[in-house]
């Protein structure tokens, strides 16, 4: 079989990259963030407050992590960058606010840990802004 530059191993990686980020973050952003974004107020009265800094606090930067980090992410901007407070977030809601979840009832989160961890090792791939600002960088420029 003829490889094709669409179907290279490169190319599917970059592919497979992209997917996670903007199936991870289009989840992450419809089914946590945007709820706590739109509702904020109700919010506040639900929000878990592990680490006790406020019921304000704690919301803002649970936003800030389902909302503002999915965007760069789907930008392929700042990537493994913005999937740390991502994890961060998933993690603490798993081991410190539900503590008592099994596998089963963990399981979106434990999935969305995988795709972000993915994404950390992995990169943005090809299709993101990360690579086409890499020229204008000083990591870029140490690129062979």
């Amino acid at each position: 079989m003829i490889a094709t530059p669409l179907l290279s191993s490169r190319t599917s990686a970059d592919w497979a990259l992209l997917w996670l980020r903007l199936s991870g973050s289009a989840l992450l952003l419809r089914v946590h963030g945007l709820p706590k974004l739109l509702d904020f107020q109700h919010q506040l009265s639900l929000i878990e407050d592990p680490f006790g800094l406020g019921a304000h606090l704690t919301l803002s930067l649970a936003i800030f992590a389902e909302v503002l980090c999915p965007l760069l992410i789907i930008l392929g901007l700042l990537t493994r960058l913005a999937t740390l407070p991502v994890l961060f977030l998933l993690l603490v809601s798993l081991v410190w606010v539900h503590p008592e979840w099994s596998l089963a009832e963990g399981q979106f989160a434990w999935l969305l840990v995988i795709v972000f961890a993915t994404l950390l090792i992995g990169g943005s791939g090809a299709f993101s802004l990360d690579r086409c600002l890499a020229p204008f960088t000083r990591l870029g420029s140490q690129r062979p």
